[in-house]
């Protein structure tokens, strides 16, 4: 699979831009658009998107792309969708750009009892959302609407949340790579609990 080492973490149902401009990248746009406009979106550890020589994690998601646009001067503007986790199973040389064989990484099952406990759960941390991003909009920062719907499936809602909560890079590889829907709410529901904190600190210190 063409592979697209970023600065970011994609998670599925999010939707990000992403700009082209290295030539082995424009090259990989057009080669995805020829076919299942597939690649995947791996996080960098360590070093630069720019150039090569970087770290990357072997856990990601793969991207379809929804919209592209080529400039006159060859760049890509390119709207794309997380779609499911993979892992990768080896990288391959980087030519004409970074390629892996990847499997598939499905979320692990739940039983009957844990499925009725985060559907339970999931309103209780939609709440602290909302809270987080009115405390937010109080600071001035810019983030979705508050009052954004997710969707009425409990494991979908908590890709939703997760993809649209205040959080740096390495706490959102840790909810991509939680082992169920359930353990990534548990987890989402200590890093907003945390935020909020923090928010509610700065606020009061003026």
């Amino acid at each position: 699979m063409p592979m697209f080492p970023l600065g970011m973490v994609l998670m599925p149902t999010m939707v990000v831009p992403i700009h082209v401009f290295e030539p082995r990248y424009r090259q990989m746009t057009k080669d995805c658009l020829d076919g299942d406009r597939e690649f995947g979106v791996v996080l960098i550890e360590r070093g630069s998107e720019v150039g090569g020589g970087d770290i990357r994690t072997d856990a990601g998601t793969v991207a379809r792309i929804i919209n592209a646009e080529e400039f006159p001067d060859g760049r890509w503007g390119l709207v794309a969708g997380g779609i499911r986790r993979v892992q990768v199973s080896q990288w391959l040389k980087d030519d004409p750009y970074p390629r892996a064989e990847v499997q598939e990484w499905p979320d692990g099952e739940l039983g009957y009892d844990e499925e009725a406990e985060m559907a339970a759960g999931v309103p209780s941390v939609l709440a602290v959302w909302r809270r987080v991003l009115a405390l937010q909009s109080e600071l001035g920062a810019p983030g979705p609407p508050a009052d954004f719907e997710v969707s009425d499936d409990p494991s979908t809602a908590v890709w939703q949340l997760a993809s649209l909560s205040p959080m740096g890079p390495l706490d959102r590889q840790q909810l991509l790579t939680a082992e169920n829907a359930a353990h990534r709410l548990a987890l989402l529901g200590d890093f907003l609990a945390d935020a909020e904190a923090v928010i509610r600190a700065r606020i009061e210190m003026g």
